[in-house]
């Protein structure tokens, strides 16, 4: 069985070194390529077609947000890694598509579950940010439209926005995880959504989140 094939790009050579050693230890996962700036990867990723693109923000030539845009439109899922958790870097790279956004501190067990997360189609933001990251990109004057979802789906938007996974989505409701992800991928549908992360900023924007929801344990 072929395993996820990883792209990586950053800009630091120790870094790339790190992450492809943390990687290719998973019997699940093979880094494939590797790219020291954004235009490299782009070219990169249009031939050999990654499962996922790990990509820096800061980085020579195409930044890891015109990438990361650039990458989702072509197909492909991207989980940006970076030391810099400013809002504006995190709301940029969900609205361009992102199915993740880590911070390399957060540690190799972490960056695993990132890629594997991208692969069954759930998504990881690093949980020191996320409940601060998601209330960054709920606007004061945010719009109020009608709400489209049955209140099932309502349900389920509220807990992705809590960070929650198929499986804990599925417990929660007492449901299975596989009928979690149906629910998921036809909100998305409705939405007009990339992905999971997306959704979690829509709920944010349109008030469904819970303001006083806590944020995902972390592991770490």
């Amino acid at each position: 069985m072929t395993g996820t094939r990883v792209l990586l790009a950053d800009d630091q050579p120790d870094v790339r070194s790190g992450f492809r050693l943390v990687l290719d230890s998973q019997p699940d996962i093979t880094v494939v390529g590797e790219a020291a700036d954004g235009t490299t990867a782009l070219a990169l990723a249009r031939r050999l077609r990654p499962d996922v693109v790990l990509t820096d923000i800061r980085m020579p030539g195409i930044d890891g947000l015109e990438l990361t845009r650039l990458l989702v439109q072509a197909g492909l899922r991207v989980v940006v890694v970076t030391t810099f958790d400013l809002d504006e870097y995190v709301d940029t790279a969900l609205r361009h598509g992102a199915c993740g956004f880590l911070l390399k501190r957060s540690g190799p067990a972490l960056l695993v579950e990132g890629v594997r997360a991208a692969m069954a189609g759930d998504a990881l933001i690093s949980p020191q940010v996320t409940v601060r990251l998601l209330k960054a990109m709920t606007s004061a004057d945010r719009p109020a439209p009608a709400n489209p979802l049955t209140p099932r789906e309502t349900d389920i938007v509220r807990l992705v926005a809590q960070g929650l996974t198929n499986a804990q989505i599925g417990a929660e409701l007492f449901i299975s995880a596989g009928t979690a992800k149906t629910h998921v991928a036809n909100i998305q549908a409705k939405l007009g959504l990339h992905n999971r992360v997306a959704m979690a900023a829509w709920a944010w924007r349109t008030g469904l989140a819970d303001p006083h929801a806590a944020a995902p344990h972390d592991p770490h």
